[in-house]
C-alpha cells in the first residue's frame, strides 16, 4: 500500500455547494440532486446575493450561470480571485459560444457546461471537482505528516529514555490503549507519534488537545453531529473519531475532559461505537487510542476530578517520560539536534556550541523540559548569544526571587503578573500548560494578558 492509501478520505458529506442562477427551476432541481450526497447546499439568484452567502460561510463548490442580471458569473471576482478561501467553481451557460467557454475557463474554473445537460452529467463534473478537491488536502495532510515524521525521533540514550523507547517498540505494534504520563514540555505528542508509526495501522495520526477544546464543544468535535442537533448545525459533520478510522486518536491532556465527557469516551473504549451528537444510531470505529497527561490522574481520581474506572481503562499500559532534569546526560545529544533542526529551518550559517555552553546547559533546571530547552537554543540563534550567558542569567534571577521575594513596594497586581509571565515563560510560552501550573483556566489567563496589555484594573476571579 502507497503512502498515499494511508491517507483516510474525507467524506464527501462534508462538502458545501453553492448554485447560482437565475432560474428557480434550475435552482430546485440541482438543489434537489445535490442535497442527496453533500452536507449543506444553498442557492442564490444573483452574483450579489451569493456572495452575501459566501461572506457568512466557506462553499466547497460553486455551480454558476454564467448569464446572471446584474454582474455575469465570470465577473465575480470576489470568489475567482480569492487565494484564501478557493472554491471550485462549474459555469454552466444555455449559449454555445466556444469563446465564452475559453473565457469562463481562464478565469479559473474547473469545469464548464453546457444547458440543457443531464443530471449524470452534471453529477460526473461535480465528482470530478470533488475527488480533485479532495486530492488536494490529501496531498497537504500527507506533506505534513511527512514533514513531522522527519523530525519525530526520540532523542536520549539515558536509562530512562532507553527505557521509554524498548516499551513503545514493544507495544507499538499492539491496539491496547496506553497511557502516557509527564510534565509539560517532555515530549509527550513525540512518543505518540512513534507509537503509531511502529504500529502498522494505515489511517492517520489525529492530535486532539482536550483542554484546548471548549467543553460544550468537545462532544461534538470527538463523535461528530447531525443536522439540527444544536442550534447552528445546519449539515452532518464527521467528527475526529472518525476522521482517525484505521489509525490512532492521541488525546492529549486528558486530565482536562469533563466528567460527562469522560463517561462517553469509556463507553467508546469498551464498546468501539460512537454516536454523533443528536443521532440515535451509534457508528462502529477501528481506532487505536492513546491519551496523555501531565497531571498525576491517580490523585484526580482521588479528588473526584477523574473516573476510576476510566484510569483504570487508560492505565492498561502506562508510558512515564521524566522530566530533563532528571536525565541530564541526554541534554548534549538533544542540543546539538535542535541547533542543526533549528539553523536548517532559519536558513542561518550551523553553530557549535563551546565545551562551557554545554556543561551550563547540563547544569540547569530546565522547568519547561525540552519545550523550553528548543525555545533558548533558537532565542541564542537568533540573538547570537551563548547558552551558557542564557543560563547563567535564568539561575541569577531565580535565585534572587527566591532570597529575596519580590519588592515590598509592589502591589499584589504586580506581584502576579510577573509570577505569571514567569511560568508562562519557564512553559516555553505554552499558555495551556501555564493555565494548568497556575490551576486556572487558559480562559482567565488569556483575559489577564488582555488587561495589562490594555492597562486595565485586574478583577477578581
Amino acid at each position: 500500500m502507497s503512502q498515499m492509501d494511508k491517507v483516510v478520505k474525507p467524506l464527501p458529506s462534508a462538502v458545501s455547494v453553492l448554485i447560482v442562477d437565475d432560474e428557480p427551476g434550475m435552482r430546485s432541481f440541482l438543489k434537489k440532486a445535490l442535497s442527496k450526497k453533500f452536507a449543506l447546499v444553498e442557492t442564490a439568484a444573483s452574483v450579489e446575493d451569493a456572495e452575501k452567502l459566501r461572506s457568512r460561510c466557506h462553499f466547497d463548490l460553486l455551480l454558476v450561470d454564467i448569464r446572471l442580471p446584474g454582474r455575469s458569473g465570470i465577473e465575480w471576482h470576489e470568489a475567482l480571485d480569492d487565494k484564501e478561501r478557493r472554491s471550485d467553481i462549474i459555469f454552466m451557460t444555455g449559449y454555445a459560444d466556444m469563446e465564452v467557454a475559453i473565457q469562463a475557463l481562464r478565469a479559473g474554473a474547473s469545469d464548464f457546461i453546457m444547458k440543457p445537460f443531464h443530471l449524470e452529467q452534471m453529477m460526473k463534473a461535480v465528482d470530478r471537482c470533488i475527488e480533485r478537491r479532495l486530492l488536494k488536502r490529501e496531498n497537504l495532510m500527507l506533506r505534513r505528516e511527512m514533514s513531522i515524521s522527519h523530525s519525530s525521533t526520540i532523542i536520549g540514550r539515558s536509562d530512562a529514555m532507553t527505557e521509554v523507547k524498548h516499551i513503545i517498540e514493544r507495544v507499538a505494534p499492539t491496539n491496547a490503549v496506553i497511557l502516557i504520563e509527564g510534565e509539560s514540555g517532555t515530549g509527550k505528542e513525540l512518543v505518540a507519534r512513534q507509537l503509531h508509526q511502529l504500529s502498522g495501522r494505515q489511517g492517520p495520526f489525529v492530535p486532539v488537545n482536550c483542554g484546548a477544546i471548549a467543553p460544550e464543544l468537545l462532544e461534538s468535535e470527538l463523535f461528530g453531529h447531525v443536522a439540527g442537533a444544536y442550534t447552528g448545525a445546519k449539515g452532518n459533520r464527521e467528527g475526529l473519531f472518525s476522521f482517525a478510522s484505521g489509525g490512532s486518536i492521541f488525546l492529549d491532556e486528558i486530565g482536562e475532559m469533563p466528567l460527562k465527557m469522560q463517561t462517553a469516551l469509556l463507553r467508546v473504549l469498551e464498546q468501539k461505537v460512537i454516536r454523533p451528537v443528536g443521532s440515535e444510531k451509534e457508528v462502529s470505529i477501528d481506532v487505536r487510542v492513546i491519551a496523555a497527561t501531565n497531571r498525576k490522574l491517580a490523585d484526580e481520581v482521588e479528588l473526584g476530578n477523574f473516573r476510576r474506572d476510566l484510569y483504570y481503562r487508560l492505565n492498561v499500559l502506562d508510558i512515564l517520560i521524566p522530566p530533563l532534569r532528571e536525565r541530564p546526560e541526554d541534554i548534549v545529544e538533544l542540543s546539538h539536534h535542535f541547533t542543526r533542526q533549528l539553523t536548517s529551518e532559519l536558513g542561518v550559517k550551523e553553530v557549535i556550541w563551546s565545551h562551557e555552553d554545554l556543561i551550563s546547559l547540563q547544569q540547569h533546571d530546565w522547568p519547561g523540559n525540552i519545550r523550553e530547552l528548543r525555545n533558548m537554543i533558537e532565542r541564542c540563534i537568533l540573538l547570537g548569544k551563548p547558552p551558557a550567558e542564557y543560563c547563567k542569567m535564568a539561575s541569577v534571577a531565580e535565585e534572587a526571587i527566591a532570597q529575596q521575594g519580590y519588592p515590598l513596594d509592589w502591589s499584589l497586581k504586580q506581584v502576579e503578573k510577573s509570577h505569571v509571565t514567569r511560568v508562562v515563560d519557564s512553559m516555553g510560552g505554552n499558555k495551556s500548560a501555564a493555565a494548568r501550573e497556575l490551576g486556572v483556566s487558559r480562559k482567565t489567563l488569556d483575559r489577564k494578558y488582555k488587561e495589562w496589555q490594555e492597562g486595565t484594573a485586574d478583577k477578581e476571579e
